[in-house]
């Protein structure tokens, strides 16, 4: 008895000690777009992996997911999603080739809007941003969720924020990085990076412009910014972009289509066509911060208001 009361014993402890290292926080998603989008999930090499890596989320649906401790990967939406004849599984959008609902090991077709985290990373803090570097499909936030005494921690140890990139661009989309499919009638599904598009080392930040000093924003990184200024928008867009949260935050909530928002921008009184293929627009109008209710005023109007 005594030995079997020992046994019982170790297991729960190795059972505690397991849940505790394996799913230290969530993630819970939300798809508030009119339309079903299959959320993909690539962990980093070396990363532990999740328990799915794609899925079906109608509108309005939610799926809560553990993450385990000390995980770094990225989550992106697919859309316009089908199943062929043949039983192949394929996106317009953010594909992952793996021709199933579960990417399996594949990251996103660009271009897509990709969420990008590093759990428990340098000194326990959370690193995680919104990037629109390899393009945009869809708006996407990520906020964190916490309380009082969580959102102290993540004040003194770093900008513990909600960040994303809350409009849809795919409207207007320069016609240069515009994509459009039949499958959604004549209008944009998506919009590419000038890299995917004209795949020059200046638009790429590669050779030459391959560090922070070389490759600076141009006329296309800065649409992006404009719109989304709290998303990343080309490869060294560190300084308004990168979030941290210190310890006691346990979910990140990823909402898809936060608001129904579009982004209706007034083009620059001069534009240098010499430099640039197309002219940019780069102010943001017609503004509403009642779209994200759930957020603190100033929270809401940051996310919606161009710099």
């Amino acid at each position: 008895a005594t030995r079997a009361r020992r046994a019982l014993i170790s297991l729960l402890a190795l059972l505690l000690v397991s849940a505790s290292g394996v799913a230290s926080k969530s993630f819970a998603i939300t798809n508030n777009c009119e339309y079903t989008v299959w959320p993909g999930i690539l962990s980093s090499a070396g990363s532990p992996g999740m328990d799915s890596t794609g899925f079906a989320l109608a509108p309005g649906e939610s799926s809560t997911m553990p993450v385990p401790a000390g995980w770094s990967g990225r989550l992106w939406g697919r859309t316009l999603c089908s199943t062929d004849p043949a039983g192949k599984f394929a996106c317009v959008t953010g594909d992952c080739g793996s021709g199933r609902q579960d990417c399996a090991g594949g990251g996103a077709a660009p271009p897509a809007t990709l969420a990008e985290f590093t759990m428990d990373g340098n000194d326990g803090m959370d690193f995680y941003d919104v990037s629109l570097v390899d393009g945009y499909n869809l708006p996407m936030l990520v906020a964190p969720e916490q309380g009082a005494a969580a959102a102290g921690a993540g004040a003194a140890g770093g900008n513990c924020a909600p960040t994303g990139c809350v409009v849809d661009l795919n409207g207007a989309c320069p016609g240069d990085l515009r994509v459009s499919s039949t499958t959604a009638g004549a209008g944009g599904v998506a919009c590419k990076s000038a890299c995917e598009a004209f795949g020059t080392a200046q638009y790429c930040c590669s050779g030459e412009y391959g560090s922070p000093g070389t490759c600076r924003p141009s006329a296309y990184s800065q649409f992006f910014k404009n719109a989304c200024p709290r998303a990343y928008s080309y490869a060294y867009d560190d300084a308004t972009s990168t979030f941290t949260c210190a310890g006691g935050v346990s979910a990140y909530a990823i909402t898809f289509c936060p608001s129904t928002t579009r982004y209706r921008p007034v083009r620059p009184p001069t534009c240098r066509r010499d430099i640039y293929r197309s002219c940019a627009p780069r102010v943001l109008s017609n503004q509403k911060t009642t779209a994200f209710p759930w957020l603190p005023k100033a929270e809401a109007k940051d996310l919606l208001t161009s710099r």
